[in-house]
């Protein structure tokens, strides 16, 4: 099992920025996907940025030239760097990983606010 846990949420006004952090604990095998989701006011979850299958990262358009993901492999972290926030980016961010055999596991959430 993986547990992961995400920090760096917070308030902010437009144009502010945030980092957020995810570290992976418990039986960590090797991860082949890690990724940050966001829950507005939808039903669903919503991919913001990822690492798939260990390749480049991917990117949700509204985070293109704002939102930059890093991983560190040796330490099992993945950072999402959030730049120029604005009010929609108010969400719930999850960190989400995946193995190698398929089997996903979830953050507990942390609460992103833009407000003016």
């Amino acid at each position: 099992q993986v547990q992961l846990v995400e920090s760096g949420g917070g308030s902010v006004q437009p144009g502010g920025s945030l980092r957020l952090s995810c570290a992976a604990s418990g039986s960590v095998p090797r991860l082949n996907t890690m990724a940050w989701y966001r829950l507005t006011s939808g039903p669903q979850r919503e991919l913001v940025a990822g690492f798939i299958g260990g390749g480049r990262p991917t990117y949700a358009d509204f985070a293109k030239g704002r939102f930059t993901i890093s991983r560190d492999y040796a330490k099992n972290t993945v950072n999402l760097q959030m730049n120029n926030l604005n009010l929609e980016d108010t969400a719930i961010y999850y960190c989400n990983a995946v193995d190698m055999v398929g089997f996903g596991s979830w953050g507990q959430g942390t609460q992103v606010t833009v407000s003016a």
